[in-house]
């Protein structure tokens, strides 16, 4: 049987991100450079997200012998020894769920402490396990990207490990958090990386490795066995060199688009499996996957399984087989109906005893119901015996029901997506993969129809975000961009570089000066601004020439004229029209008083006489009051020439 799964990038997903940190004595500069991450990621991440909520959890080690010091006063305190206060180790502590907070993420990681343990291996595998399948109490959201950060400066423990302390039980894959605590670390050796691989794939969690310079090769060999990771090197855990990695990561997780198919346990060695990726840019990759792609592009998965053998005891069989795609929420059931019996029909032929007999006008079932799997179809029966194209698939598709449904008695039947709803004659429309804007699918100013907005009436863009007249655009006079641009999206696109503004009409290179237009204003004056006369100055003006009240002085390219015989200030602006300049001459001119300067001086003089009389009387009214001169009496010398 053969079928195609078609996998669509979204362009703006909901990010659930968590913060898996080693809290570890060696960390602690680390830790303090984690607390000013917060408000800085979340910003950045707004170009590639509408909805970001972050979770933070810590892991030290197995707080049993030899991985930490088991002395009594070492337990309470493993930093004793530096004269510094630490917390005890632990193999896993949850401490804040899923939020989209901000505030509330800084204020928990600024209340973190280290801890410390003795041998140099973390338990960072352990605990990703458990952050992983704990879904609940982390609060990874069902319609989200959900990525999972490790921070740590160590390489990391492995399965068997755990025997030097005499823990042999192997690692079940449960959750095991009581008041989001990691309560079986004691007793349950370390996931192997197989399981760890297939818990994370299980949940859609996508792992990110943030890890120093030193530790860079270790970790590059265990990512290569993890599908659905990505490791980043640090040469120092500087907050903006970790905002740069999460962002990174996250646009390379989604740029590489993988599948893999499972067929249900006990039933694979009877079956065997065909994936050929045909990837956006033409290419048919040989593994699994296709790198390199982009936001709203299309990746198809054609899938055959075939048979092998039949069961023991030669019985129809049914067996499912689960596809999904590496790091997404969604994953599609098929169950595979083995015919190992058959009832004869028609002499010549086999026929299931199940078959549907219902025509292509029959009314179909909804048998996509969430949770109910989807048939498997063999590629003949994509066609009638003629060849014809099924009721199906639309003029033009390559798929029957736009590979978001399956053909029932002649018509589709849409899937059911976790990330909102399918529907239409041919499955083409739904409500969740167009440009968002705003946070709203197309802004909430139209509908969603094979991918791409279909704009309610005065609205227009990709995601509706653009009016479709050009009001904001026009200029006082009504002109669109001051006739220098061109409206696009509610907002002026100039034609040059030199015009700016909001309505294109700025120009300090290009408009004509103020002084070329003194001859005109100068001609306009001397008739005395006549309302319907100025055809008077028609030889002297190039522009045309209005008359207005008043001219704001905060106006950009307003000019101001000085008539010599008065002195009267005349402002006046030039508006560039089509064809020709359109001038404004302000009727109401600015005059200074001739008697102005003399008024002023007159003012200035008397002020500063009356304050001098004022301070020779108050002066020598304190002299009287102190007996001067001394003796109470004037005395008179006289001199004479004495030839001194």
């Amino acid at each position: 049987a053969n079928f195609i799964v078609a996998v669509h990038q979204l362009q703006r997903y909901p990010v659930d991100l968590y913060y898996l940190a080693d809290v570890s004595v060696s960390m602690q500069e680390n830790l303090d450079q984690l607390k000013t991450v917060g408000v800085a990621l979340s910003q950045r991440m707004t170009e590639h997200s509408s909805d970001l909520h972050l979770g933070f959890g810590s892991f030290v080690d197995k707080p049993v012998s030899p991985y930490i010091n088991v002395h009594p006063s070492k337990i309470n305190n493993p930093c004793s020894d530096y004269e510094v206060r630490c917390r005890p180790a632990h193999g896993y502590h949850h401490v804040l769920s899923m939020t989209s907070n901000i505030t509330e993420f800084n204020r928990v990681i600024k209340r973190q402490r280290i801890s410390g343990n003795m041998d140099t291996p973390e338990g960072g595998l352990d605990a990703m396990l458990q952050a992983g399948v704990c879904q609940r109490e982390v609060g990874w959201r069902t319609g989200a990207k959900r990525l999972l950060l490790l921070m740590t400066d160590q390489p990391s423990h492995l399965a068997l490990d755990s025997r030097l302390a005499g823990i042999v039980r192997p690692n079940d894959g449960l959750c095991h958090l009581e008041n989001n605590v990691y309560t079986a670390s004691t007793r349950m050796d370390h996931p192997s990386l197989n399981q760890l691989s297939d818990k994370l794939l299980e949940n859609h969690i996508y792992s990110i490795f943030a890890v120093e310079q030193q530790q860079y090769h270790w970790y590059k060999e265990l990512v290569d066995l993890l599908p659905g990771s990505y490791l980043g090197k640090l040469d120092q855990f500087q907050a903006s060199n970790l905002i740069e990695l999460v962002v990174d990561a996250y646009t390379r997780l989604l740029s590489e688009v993988e599948l893999e198919v499972l067929v249900e346990e006990g039933a694979a060695s009877r079956y065997w499996l065909s994936v050929s990726p045909l990837c956006p840019d033409g290419s048919t990759a040989k593994a699994h996957s296709c790198s390199g792609v982009l936001p709203n592009q299309t990746v198809y998965f054609n899938i055959t399984i075939g048979m092998r053998s039949c069961p023991d005891d030669g019985d129809d069989t049914d067996v499912t087989v689960m596809v999904r795609p590496v790091g997404y929420n969604e994953s599609t059931v098929v169950r595979v109906h083995s015919h190992c019996r058959c009832r004869c029909g028609t002499p010549g032929r086999c026929r299931d005893a199940g078959q549907s007999q219902c025509g292509a006008d029959s009314t179909p079932t909804n048998r996509e119901a969430p949770g109910r799997p989807v048939h498997a179809y063999s590629r003949d029966s994509e066609q009638s015996p003629a060849g014809r194209r099924t009721p199906c698939r639309a003029e033009g598709a390559a798929l029957e029901c736009g590979g978001r449904g399956v053909c029932e008695c002649g018509r589709c039947v849409c899937e059911q997506s976790k990330l909102g709803t399918v529907y239409g004659t041919y499955c083409e429309m739904d409500d969740f993969s167009c440009p968002y804007d705003d946070g709203l699918l197309c802004g909430g100013r139209g509908g969603c129809v094979s991918g791409e907005c279909v704009c309610d009436v005065g609205w227009t863009g990709e995601s509706c975000g653009c009016p479709a007249t050009t009001e904001t655009c026009q200029s006082a006079d009504g002109t669109v961009c001051s006739g220098r641009g061109r409206c696009q999206c509610g907002r002026c696109v100039c034609d040059a570089p030199q015009y700016s503004g909001t309505l294109c009409e700025k120009c300090p290179v290009c408009q004509s000066t103020c002084q070329s237009h003194w001859k005109c204003v100068d001609c306009h004056l001397a008739h005395g601004l006549p309302q319907g006369e100025s055809g008077h100055c028609n030889q002297t003006c190039a522009p045309l020439v209005g008359y207005v009240d008043y001219v704001s002085e905060d106006l950009w390219s307003q000019c101001v004229y000085v008539r010599r015989s008065d002195s009267c200030h005349f402002r006046f602006y030039a508006t560039p029209g089509v064809g020709l300049t359109q001038l404004y001459i302000s009727t109401r001119p600015e005059c200074a008083s001739n008697t102005g300067p003399v008024r002023t001086f007159i003012y200035v003089f008397a002020f500063t006489v009356l304050c001098g009389l004022a301070m020779v009387t108050v002066s020598r009214l304190l002299w009287q009051r102190r007996g001067w001169p001394p003796g109470g009496t004037a005395v008179d010398v006289d001199f004479r020439s004495s030839g001194k």
